[in-house]
């Protein structure tokens, strides 16, 4: 067990990822003063991470995981060692700013029912843009789609400060996730069998359903590389994101919603492989398809989970949650940035 001297463990979870270290681990280190320890995962790395790791930042802890089944799993396991009242999880394709992270730790001190925060998250490649992985805060339409501030779709939008507020959101980004420990693991901690991609909507989404909040802050920013591990545009990366978001849905949504969403979605879902049609995009179609198949085909394990985590439902908060079909407003009517989509939010205060 690893016992933080700091409220806060910054943990990254490392696979084969001693390129982004030499880049980005320097400046985290240095920030630690603002508050937090630097943690190391070593994914069971065949990269020699972890003596890398000890001869070139003595100060950094270290934790070797022997094996790797997945982004979630070595969090899930990583999180169980580790003794403090924050996590910060970043990924290790992160690069942190100067004073990217008191305003993170002030919100979680300031606000009790926060249970987890995300800062801006903009893209490493094209600076000025947010970037797809979180944003500037993640929202869920009607029909269980996900998208963020600033990033709807493939559509990503330049950063004019134009969402420096602080508001509550319905999920954050895992790639740079600020969570209560204690909160965390009261509902379960990261669902390890969800692999990579919404594991942390699918947490958000049970600390929202026992009644805490989630936000974004306007005043911290990071750079993500993105795509490091499994590319966005991918067959895996689209598998996954259609497998997980039906399972999501399976465990978290009310049972009255789930007896004509989840049909729905079959011809949701059919309806979103019309731009990998029009490419003739055969392998991201048969993705699409592929993740029907393996959550229909192991659904008596999904629905096991759903019993679980109903069990922790308190008081529903449904904040963040878009009153439309964010399709429909961005295939259809062409509404292709935040602003436009008349999404209420609501100021943390």
């Amino acid at each position: 067990m690893i016992v933080c001297e700091s409220s806060t463990a910054v943990v990254i979870l490392s696979y084969n990822s001693i390129a982004w270290h030499k880049l980005f681990l320097p400046k985290i280190i240095e920030q630690s003063a603002s508050g937090y320890d630097v943690i190391v995962v070593d994914h069971a790395s065949p990269d020699n991470t972890s003596e890398f790791i000890q001869h070139e930042f003595p100060s950094v802890k270290l934790i070797c995981l022997t094996e790797n089944h997945g982004f979630a799993w070595g969090y899930a396991q990583a999180l169980k060692q580790i003794q403090a009242e924050y996590y910060v999880l970043l990924s290790s394709d992160f690069e942190v700013t100067d004073n990217w992270f008191p305003p993170l730790l002030q919100a979680m001190q300031q606000y009790p029912s926060l249970a987890a925060c995300q800062p801006k998250i903009r893209f490493w490649k094209d600076r000025p843009y947010f970037e797809y992985a979180g944003a500037a805060g993640g929202f869920m339409d009607k029909w269980g789609y996900m998208f963020c501030r600033g990033r709807i779709f493939s559509t990503l939008e330049q950063d004019h400060h134009q969402y420096d507020n602080d508001i509550e959101v319905f999920w954050a980004s895992g790639g740079c996730l600020m969570v209560n420990a204690q909160k965390y693991h009261e509902v379960g901690g990261l669902d390890a069998d969800l692999y990579a991609h919404m594991e942390e909507i699918d947490l958000c989404w049970r600390l929202k359903n026992a009644g805490y909040r989630i936000g974004a802050i306007g005043g911290s920013t990071v750079f993500h590389v993105g795509g490091s591990i499994i590319s966005y545009g991918s067959p895996q990366k689209t598998y996954y994101n259609f497998r997980n978001n039906l399972v999501l849905l399976l465990k978290n949504e009310k049972a009255s919603r789930l007896f004509w969403l989840i049909p729905l979605r079959l011809v949701l879902d059919g309806v979103a492989c019309l731009p990998f049609l029009l490419k003739g995009d055969v392998k991201n179609i048969w993705a699409v398809a592929k993740a029907h198949f393996h959550f229909y085909g192991s659904f008596g394990k999904w629905f096991k989970k759903r019993k679980a985590a109903q069990q922790l439902i308190k008081n529903r908060n449904t904040t963040g949650i878009h009153p439309h079909s964010i399709v429909a407003q961005y295939f259809i009517k062409g509404l292709k940035t935040f602003d436009k989509i008349n999404a209420d939010t609501t100021t943390l205060s």
